[in-house]
C-alpha cells in the first residue's frame, strides 16, 4: 500500500459546506483519502509532505472548457459571439488535424493542472468543432480526432470528462471512442455532447437522447433561448426528454420557470461567467440558478477570449452574483461550486470535489505565505478573492503528484510549448492572412 501524509496544513474541506481546519493532516492510501484530522498517525513506509504554510483543498473542477482551443489563446478577446463563431468555428476549426488536437489538448490540460484544476469537462466536438452551417467538413474520421484528444488528456495526467459530439446517423465513431475510454485510463470518462434542444428539431434531439441512453452516457449541451426553440427546456419536458443526467451549459437567456424545470429534474448547469459577460450570452445567471435550486458548476469555456485561471472564474462568479436577483452568494458558495457542486454536475460527486474519506486523492496546495495570501483573516474568502494560479504549489490527481514546488513534473514543457506553437501557427495561418 502506498501512503502519503500531508502534514500540518490549513485544510479546507467542502463537504457538506466549505470549512477551514488549521494544523490539520490529510492521509492518502493507494490514491484515495484515508483520513483527515489533526496529528494523524504515520503508517510505516508513508511519505510525508510538509504542508506548513500551505492551504490544502480539493482540486478545482472546471465543468466546461474547450481544451483544444489552448493554442488559440487570446485570438478573440475583443469580439462578440457571432465573430467568435465565424473566426474560431468556421475559419480556424476546420484546419485542425488530429495531431493538432493532440498537441492542443496536452497543452490545455497541463494549463489546467498548473492552475489547480484537477478535473475538466472537455467539450470537444467531433472533428475539433468542425461544424459549419452546411454540416461537417470532410476529412479524417471523428474517431481520429477523439483518439488524439484522448491521448493529449491521458498524457497530461488530468481527470477529465470528454464530451464527444453525437452523430446518430453514424454511431461507429462514438462506439469506438466509448470502447477506447472503457479500456483506457480510469481518470478519463466519456459524455455525450449534443447540439441540443436550442439548436435542433425534436426528431434530432430525440435521436441524440436515444443514442446517449443506449450507450449509458450522460449528456452535456449548450442551451439558450433560440435559435431553433425559444423555450428549449419546455420542449424537452413536453417530449419526455427532461431527466437528471443532463448538464446544460450557459442558459443565460432561459426563463425562470425553465430554470425551475432543470432544478426539478435533477439536472445541472455549468456557467462560465467571464466568457458569458464578454461574448454577450445574456445577464448573469448565478443568482437565478441559486434561487431555482439548480446544482451549478463553474467553467472557463474558451481561452480565446478569457484567461484559463479558475480563480479568475471564481471572482467573476462572485462579482456577477451581486448583479442578479436571488439569494446572496458567499465566497464559500463559490468555492463549493468550483469543487463539490462541479463534481456533482459531472456525475463525479462520489469520487472528487471534497476531502471525504474514500474519495480520490485529487488535492491542491496553495502557498499561504505568498504575499497575496499572507495575513488572511478568512482563508476561504482569501482563496476566492485573492488566490491565483501562481499560488499553486502542489497538485495531486488520484494521489499522484503532478506538480511540486510550483513546477509540473513528468513533462518536457519546452517540447509541449514548441508543439503548441507549431500547431497555433499552422491552424491560424489562413485566418491571419485574411485579416491582414
Amino acid at each position: 500500500m502506498q501512503s502519503l501524509l500531508l502534514r500540518n496544513g490549513l485544510v479546507i474541506d467542502t463537504e457538506p459546506t466549505p470549512t477551514a481546519h488549521h494544523n490539520c493532516d490529510v492521509l492518502l492510501e493507494d490514491g484515495r483519502i484515508a483520513a483527515v484530522g489533526p496529528n494523524l498517525a504515520t503508517p510505516p513506509g508513508t511519505t510525508v509532505l510538509d504542508a506548513t504554510d500551505r492551504i490544502v483543498l480539493p482540486g478545482l473542477v472546471d465543468t466546461h472548457r474547450h481544451v483544444w482551443q489552448a493554442v488559440l489563446r487570446s485570438i478573440a478577446v475583443d469580439v462578440d459571439l457571432p465573430v467568435y463563431f465565424t473566426m474560431v468555428r468556421q475559419q480556424i476549426g476546420p484546419r485542425f488535424r488530429p495531431a493538432d488536437v493532440r498537441a492542443a489538448n496536452l497543452l490545455g490540460a497541463l494549463e489546467c493542472l498548473d492552475g489547480g484544476v484537477t478535473t475538466v469537462q472537455d467539450f470537444a466536438y467531433a472533428r475539433a468543432d468542425r461544424i459549419t452551417p452546411d454540416g461537417y467538413v470532410a476529412g479524417e474520421s471523428d474517431f481520429d480526432y477523439a483518439e488524439a484528444a484522448f491521448d493529449g488528456l491521458r498524457s497530461a495526467g488530468i481527470r477529465a470528462v470528454f464530451g464527444h459530439l453525437l452523430t446518430p446517423e453514424d454511431t461507429a465513431a462514438v462506439r469506438r471512442t466509448q470502447a477506447m475510454f472503457d479500456a483506457g485510463n480510469p481518470r478519463l470518462t466519456l459524455a455525450a455532447a449534443s447540439l441540443g434542444p436550442s439548436n435542433q428539431q425534436v426528431d434530432a434531439i430525440r435521436a441524440d437522447w436515444r443514442l446517449a441512453e443506449e450507450l449509458g452516457l450522460p449528456i452535456v449541451t449548450h442551451v439558450a433561448s433560440g435559435p431553433v426553440h425559444d423555450r428549449p427546456i419546455e420542449v424537452l419536458r413536453d417530449n419526455g426528454l427532461l431527466h437528471s443526467k443532463i448538464l446544460y451549459v450557459h442558459g443565460n437567456s432561459l426563463a425562470d420557470d425553465e430554470l425551475a424545470m432543470i432544478g426539478d429534474s435533477g439536472g445541472a448547469v455549468s456557467i462560465t461567467p467571464a466568457v458569458e459577460a464578454r461574448l454577450g450570452h445574456g445577464g448573469p445567471l448565478i443568482g437565478r440558478l441559486a434561487a431555482a435550486g439548480v446544482t451549478t458548476g463553474l467553467g472557463v469555456d474558451v481561452v480565446t477570449t478569457v484567461g484559463g485561471d479558475m480563480f479568475g472564474v471564481l471572482r467573476a462568479g462572485l462579482l456577477t452574483s451581486y448583479l442578479t436577483p436571488g439569494p446572496h452568494l458567499t465566497p464559500a458558495d463559490l468555492l463549493r461550486m468550483a469543487t463539490l457542486d462541479g463534481a456533482v454536475a459531472l456525475g463525479l460527486g462520489d469520487q472528487v470535489g471534497s476531502l471525504k474519506v474514500g474519495k480520490q486523492g485529487d488535492l491542491i496546495l496553495l502557498r499561504a505565505d505568498d504575499l497575496n495570501l499572507a495575513c488572511a483573516h478568512d482563508p476561504i474568502g482569501a482563496v476566492v478573492s485573492s488566490a491565483h494560479a501562481g499560488n499553486v504549489d502542489t497538485v495531486l490527481v488520484a494521489g499522484e503528484v503532478v506538480k511540486r514546488n510550483g513546477r509540473l513534473v513528468g513533462h518536457d514543457l519546452s517540447e509541449v510549448r514548441a508543439r503548441g506553437a507549431e500547431t497555433a501557427e499552422y491552424v491560424t495561418r489562413e485566418a491571419v492572412a485574411a485579416a491582414g
